[in-house]
């Protein structure tokens, strides 16, 4: 992996060409909460897919995930801090313009980012969020006491459970996710999300209990396409070929 510093920040990405050759169309990949670039993108061939369909794929690991610096203050995971992660990775690479695909936080973090730096992006895709994205201010209710319990055994609620058994899997710092899940609290307006025309490709899995309700999130955007990724829960979606095959369809056709 390579390094930057991001406003003193070391993050950690992975840069890859287009397995067709030449230097193909930049894409930007966020992953999600208590991820990382390798677990969200490489190992489900995403990265695999991308360049050999001629694009080329820049991904990183957020601040306080897998190999990038870990902070212990909810202000240093900002939603504007972390977005602004992603806009310095490409003036770091000399990207101007840039597809972006984020991935439940990820997919916030792309959405922050398209809001603040219209200019910087093409198109959008939201993987893994729904309704959640205006109804809930960050990661799910619960997550940080989740990040916080001594054990997964004092755990009752399912879906701490399942962040908490996914961040142990995912090694985690625990700490540093406690402090995210505090600081990137920011809940999106239907009046922001109208002011981002570009084209916005919605994916959620069917039976995703996570990411609330995709199709009125659509309504919110004015150039929305919806994906329904079948019989897929939240952390199964990611991987999914449903998945795959629509976001090449969206990407080359709009």
């Amino acid at each position: 992996m390579h390094e930057f510093s991001s406003n003193g920040v070391t993050i950690a990405y992975i840069e890859e060409a287009p397995a067709t050759g030449g230097e193909g169309e930049p894409i930007l990949l966020i992953h999600g909460f208590a991820s990382t670039h390798a677990i969200n993108w490489v190992f489900p061939q995403w990265v695999k897919t991308l360049t050999e369909a001629g694009r080329r794929v820049v991904a990183f690991d957020n601040r306080g995930h897998g190999r990038s610096e870990k902070l212990y203050r909810p202000e240093d995971y900002r939603i504007e801090v972390m977005a602004e992660d992603a806009v310095n990775l490409l003036d770091h690479l000399g990207i101007d313009e840039a597809d972006i695909m984020g991935y439940s936080m990820g997919a916030r973090i792309a959405t922050y980012v398209a809001k603040t730096h219209k200019k910087r992006l093409r198109r959008l895709v939201l993987g893994g969020i729904g309704e959640n994205l205006t109804d809930t201010p960050s990661v799910p209710l619960g997550v940080t006491e989740a990040m916080e319990a001594p054990s997964i055994a004092a755990l009752k609620d399912p879906i701490q459970i399942m962040f908490r058994q996914f961040a142990e899997a995912t090694k985690s710092d625990l700490k540093a996710l406690a402090a995210c899940s505090r600081g990137i609290r920011y809940r999106f307006s239907a009046e922001e999300l109208a002011q981002i025309d570009n084209p916005v490709l919605i994916a959620v899995g069917t039976k995703d209990e996570v990411a609330g309700d995709p199709s009125r999130l659509g309504r919110l955007f004015p150039n929305a396409h919806m994906l329904p990724i079948p019989d897929r829960d939240h952390n199964r979606a990611v991987g999914d070929q449903a998945f795959k095959r629509g976001v090449l369809d969206f990407l080359a056709k709009t």
